[in-house]
C-alpha cells in the first residue's frame, strides 16, 4: 500500500494529535475480505485505515466537517461507548466489532456483533462507508499501476458507489483521478470518466428543494 501511496501522491495526513477527541472502530471477520478493519477519526476529521492491527502504512484520509459532525453526534448518543449495543440474539456472526472513544480524560469502548440499537447501527454503517471508499481507493490504485485496461472498470464501480451514497472523503480520489484523466495511455473513456468524476467531487450538486 506504501508503494501506491507513494506512487500517486496520496498525501499523508497529520498524526492524531492527543488531545483531541478520537472515535475508533475495528472488525475482525476472518470469511470476509477484507478480514480486518480498523479505523479511527478524531475530531478534526482526520482519520486512517488499517488491514492490519500492525499495518505500517496504513491509509490516510480527512473529513469533511458534516462527514466528522455526523460521526460525532452518534458517538454521543450512545453515551461514548458508556453503555452495551449488542442485540444478544441469535443471529449469523457479522465480525467482532468494536467501537471505542479516547481523549485526555476518558476512555470508553464497547463490543458487539450485531445490534438493535437505530444509533448504533448509524454509526455502523458511517464506518462500513469509510471502508467501502478506501476499498475503492485502493482497487483503483492497483488498476492505475498494474492493469490499465481495468481502470474503466474501477471508476464505473467507484462511480456506483458515489451515486448510492456510499463514499465519505471524496476529495481523497482527486489527486489519482487527476492523473488519470491527463494520462493518455489509460483508454479515452476513462480519461472522460475519471475527469467527470473530479469535476462531480469538485462541485456537488446542492440537494433538491423540498
Amino acid at each position: 500500500m506504501r508503494l501506491l501511496l507513494a506512487v500517486f501522491g496520496i498525501t499523508a495526513l497529520g498524526g492524531f494529535a492527543a488531545d483531541l477527541p478520537k472515535i475508533t472502530y475495528s472488525k475482525s471477520f476472518p470469511r470476509s475480505v477484507p478480514a480486518y478493519v480498523e479505523i479511527w477519526v478524531d475530531r478534526d476529521g482526520r482519520g486512517e485505515y488499517k488491514e492490519a492491527p500492525e499495518d505500517e502504512a496504513p491509509l490516510k484520509f480527512q473529513l469533511g466537517d458534516k462527514e466528522t459532525a455526523g460521526i460525532f453526534d452518534l458517538a454521543e448518543k450512545l453515551g461514548r461507548f458508556t453503555r452495551p449495543v449488542e442485540s444478544n440474539l441469535k443471529v449469523a456472526f457479522t465480525g467482532a466489532k468494536t467501537f471505542r472513544w479516547e481523549s485526555a480524560s476518558e476512555k470508553h469502548e464497547v463490543k458487539f456483533n450485531y445490534s438493535l440499537d437505530p444509533v448504533a447501527q448509524g454509526l455502523w454503517d458511517w464506518f462500513e462507508r469509510i471502508t467501502e471508499s478506501e476499498l475503492r481507493l485502493i482497487d483503483l490504485q492497483r488498476t492505475a499501476k498494474f492493469d490499465k485496461l481495468g481502470v474503466n472498470q474501477a471508476l464505473l464501480q467507484l462511480e456506483a458507489a458515489r451515486d448510492r451514497n456510499r463514499l465519505v472523503a471524496a476529495a481523497q480520489y482527486l489527486p489519482l483521478l487527476d492523473r488519470i484523466s491527463k494520462n493518455e495511455t489509460y483508454l479515452h473513456m476513462a480519461r472522460e470518466r475519471a475527469a467527470s468524476l473530479a469535476d462531480a467531487i469538485r462541485n456537488p450538486k446542492a440537494p433538491a428543494a423540498e
